[in-house]
């Protein structure tokens, strides 16, 4: 288990520029396998689980060649089928939740794919249903062995289909996609997820021959071809990693420029640590936030609490409620966050209750954060990091606290940031992996 030590209230400046998107990431390399055409990727970030998801790829027989600092050139024209039921593809894909969407790939291109439960946050539950279900509608059958925990699946003709979705999962969703691309005739995908991770895939399949409408909608028609090409393509910022330096800034009172941030992509996110009281400049593509002492949250208009809830994009991303949360620690006011897709992500809570925070559990659900105003400064503790989101809140804190932290299981953190604490420290921070 790997640790790391924060010294903590340091005030940071500097530019930084944010990691390739992580969740993008997931599902366009394995778009790779629906053609044995080369595939050029650049803005891949450095990162866990993207590395584990490109070894797995080669392990299947992609051929993986380094270009430069975060570009590959993927080619799947061997693809080792067999793999699927050796030992050593049910280790890799159980500890890796990314291993699932090889699904809509393999079914589409070869009409069967294998794979075991896969792994990732102790969050809460992840149903894989919405994945499963749409597949299925296209003609895959599936079969579970409880024993092993593997699921098989074989496809031998996906026909298109009209589809509803039950939630608008963002990887159900691109699974979807990748399997109906090659399907026969037309699919259309009612609630379908429109995240710009979806946007992105769309716009590369169609890139390699696909034809998908509807894109940035949640309502997408695809109609099936009969085999695509090889493409060039260039992940967005990491929306997670700028949001999360948004929050930093503001808790440690540092001026810190994000380069590069993709301003057209990022929705409503701005807008929601505007509310928190968060001063920021849009300089081009850049954000420019100023060292500030104070930051009040906002409140409705009728004089109520401010809540910030997730929702399907465009709504609030639910991997950013920890940052809101973490954020409005040290703010002047009061906000509930209500975290409605997991019941388990906001139990880290009790650690930063530990550091000084005012929170109160609700409900597994929802948490209200009174906060301190930089009145009251928190304290630096040992505590272990549950997930990636949670692991980079914890260290936010850290970084704002009097004293010196420790942060256990800060592996969690390194599957979804790059190089964080070399970055960070790069802006005056001082983080030492122990």
């Amino acid at each position: 288990m790997a640790s790391i030590e924060v010294k903590g209230g340091k005030q940071l400046k500097g530019e930084i520029t944010p990691q390739g998107a992580k969740n993008e990431a997931l599902q366009i390399l394995c778009a790779v396998l629906l053609t044995e055409e080369p595939v050029i990727i650049h803005n891949i970030p450095n990162i866990r689980d993207v590395n584990k998801l490109i070894e797995l790829l080669e392990d299947l027989g992609v051929r993986v060649t380094a270009l430069k600092e975060g570009s590959y050139r993927f080619e799947a024209k061997n693809v080792d089928l067999d793999y699927l039921v050796s030992d050593t593809f049910l280790k890799k894909g159980a500890a890796l939740r990314g291993s699932v969407m090889i699904l809509g790939p393999l079914l589409g291109r070869f009409g069967k794919s294998r794979i075991p439960r896969p792994g990732g946050d102790k969050i809460g539950r992840r149903r894989l249903d919405t994945h499963f279900w749409g597949l299925a509608e296209l003609g895959a059958v599936f079969n579970y062995d409880a024993e092993r925990d593997i699921y098989d699946i074989e496809a031998k003709n996906l026909t298109g289909k009209y589809i509803l979705l039950d939630e608008a999962s963002v990887t159900g969703t691109a699974n979807i996609i990748m399997g109906a691309v090659l399907a026969k005739g037309t699919t259309t995908i009612y609630n379908a997820a429109c995240e710009p991770y979806i946007q992105q895939l769309c716009k590369m399949l169609n890139r390699m021959g696909a034809k998908i409408s509807g894109i940035a909608s949640n309502l997408l028609t695809i109609e099936g071809v009969k085999e695509l090409g090889g493409t060039e393509h260039t992940m967005l910022p990491d929306m997670i990693e700028i949001g999360s330096f948004i929050g930093l800034a503001a808790m440690t009172g540092s001026e810190i420029t994000i380069k590069n941030a993709g301003l057209e992509h990022l929705g409503i996110i701005p807008k929601i640590f505007s509310r928190l009281g968060i001063q920021m400049e849009f300089r081009n593509d850049d954000i420019f936030i100023p060292a500030q002492t104070h930051y009040e949250i906002d409140t409705f208009i009728d004089g109520s609490i401010l809540t910030v809830a997730d929702a399907p994009w465009p709504g609030f991303t639910p991997d950013l409620l920890s940052i809101v949360l973490v954020t409005a620690i040290q703010a002047r006011g009061t906000v509930l966050i209500h975290q409605k897709m997991f019941e388990s992500r906001l139990f880290f809570v009790d650690k930063l209750i530990d550091m000084g925070a005012k929170i109160i559990l609700c409900d597994p659900h929802r948490a209200n954060v009174i906060g301190l105003d930089k009145q009251i400064m928190l304290k630096g503790i040992r505590m272990s990091s549950p997930d990636i989101r949670a692991g980079v809140s914890l260290l936010i804190a850290a970084l704002s606290a009097n004293g010196t932290s420790i942060i256990d299981n800060a592996e969690q953190i390194d599957r979804g940031y790059q190089f964080i604490d070399q970055r960070l420290n790069a802006l005056g921070a001082e983080i030492r992996r122990l």
